[in-house]
């Protein structure tokens, strides 16, 4: 089957909010077997919204919109759709019961009087009850065409999806669609089409498809069969084929970042964590602590942005300084080893930089960055190249992601 998404909200072409709506809808239907050609943005105009239902609806087996449910003037999607599919709105005591209850116990007050439209709903659909908002939504089937209308504000409309749609969905599809995503990191985008450039332009299902992510990249394994199990069967030799042929740039599968990774390690080998950071401004260990869990491997960090710092708090010797610079090998060395020390850690990563936009004073060109990472028997550090003109925020953050590689490699002994 397939099927369309339209997204009402004015805020939505303004760009003041992004679509997300749009990506948890596409992630759930191609999760159900379900095919997405279009992705609809209109603002809050009647008129053309009603012009994307009618265009949808002569190219779609299914369509969604989400947003226009509110009470106020502007949410008029249902009103809309029900015009352009010639229903009747009706009104749903049981409904209007459920918002004033929700008004009473949610916000103490009384429910206002425009809310009550939000109880207006189709003649004959089935209807979604939303107990985290107050917009309930709806599905209805018009010559042969399945509409659903989704509440716009992302935590109700994934709600909704998940545990009202979906399971109205499913019984109206014949197989699924399963993907795995292969993480890579250390191989830019076009290499690694270049390296596996044949399966991707001749497998038709599994499938294979690379997507640039910031500083790393990852490839999509898809397969669409009658069950999980047969497309599973179908992508697990792909997906090996996938990592045996990048080798050790894949960080893993179906995992969601470096950090995570990097973690997880750390917690299957008893082993903790800190970090000493200067160009990243604590980045790396922003990464890290946002891991639920994350005090059990990592210990804290030292944002030792000016020499003082580095001098007084890690123990950087000032000779190191004076000698080679802030922004050296022999200085990330010394962080390391004073992080490890200061907090209490079994290994500590170091980095310090030139973020930009300018070189700094001793020439070294913006993107130059050391990472060191020290141990109970040795520090190890790597020059980085972080890149040139790609603004500061891009290279402290593939400054970070480096750092956590270089974590990832030392804890599984691959070359550095």
């Amino acid at each position: 089957m397939v099927a369309e998404l339209i997204a009402v909200g004015t805020e939505l072409l303004l760009g003041n909010v992004a679509n997300t709506d749009a990506q948890i809808i596409s992630q759930g239907l191609s999760a159900l077997g379900i095919t997405v050609l279009h992705h609809t943005v209109v603002g809050d105009n009647p008129q053309r919204l009603a012009e994307a239902l009618e265009t949808a609806r002569n190219r779609a087996d299914i369509i969604i919109t989400t947003g226009g449910l509110g009470p106020t003037y502007d949410d008029l999607t249902k009103q809309t759709i029900c015009k352009t599919f010639h229903r009747e709105l009706e009104l749903h005591e049981d409904i209007l019961e459920d918002l004033k209850t929700w008004f009473q116990t949610k916000m103490g007050k009384k429910m206002p009087e425009n809310n009550i439209q939000q109880a207006m709903l189709p003649v004959d659909c089935t209807i979604f009850d939303n107990p985290v908002g107050t917009a309930p939504g709806c599905a209805f089937v018009e010559d042969g065409v399945h509409v659903l209308m989704l509440p716009g504000p992302p935590f109700e409309c994934r709600y909704m999806f998940e545990h009202r749609a979906a399971p109205y969905l499913e019984k109206l599809t014949d197989g699924v669609i399963v993907s795995h995503e292969i993480k890579v990191f250390g191989m830019g985008e076009s290499a690694v089409e270049e390296a596996l450039h044949e399966p991707m332009t001749t497998l038709t299902n599994p499938t294979l498809a690379p997507y640039a992510k910031t500083n790393e990249c990852m490839v999509r394994a898809t397969a669409r069969a009658e069950s999980r199990e047969k497309a599973e069967e179908l992508l697990t030799p792909l997906v090996r084929e996938v990592c045996e042929t990048l080798g050790d740039v894949v960080y893993g599968v179906d995992v969601g970042s470096l950090e995570e990774v990097v973690s997880g390690l750390l917690a299957e080998r008893g082993l903790t964590l800190a970090a000493a950071e200067s160009c990243t401004g604590g980045l790396l260990s922003k990464r890290m602590t946002d891991l639920p869990g994350a005090s059990k491997v990592f210990r804290g960090g030292v944002v030792s942005y000016v020499n003082d710092v580095k001098a007084n708090v890690l123990g950087v010797p000032r000779e190191v300084l004076e000698q080679y610079g802030a922004v050296s090998g022999e200085t990330a060395r010394a962080m390391a080893e004073g992080c490890r020390r200061v907090c209490g850690s079994d290994l500590a990563v170091s980095l310090t930089g030139v973020a930009g936009p300018e070189r700094d004073d001793w020439g070294n060109e913006v993107g130059t960055v050391y990472a060191a990472l020290a141990g109970p028997e040795e520090t190890i550090c790597k020059k980085l190249t972080c890149g040139r003109g790609r603004g500061r925020d891009r290279v402290r953050t593939a400054a970070a992601s480096n750092a956590l590689d270089l974590i990832r490699r030392f804890l599984l002994k691959l070359p550095l």
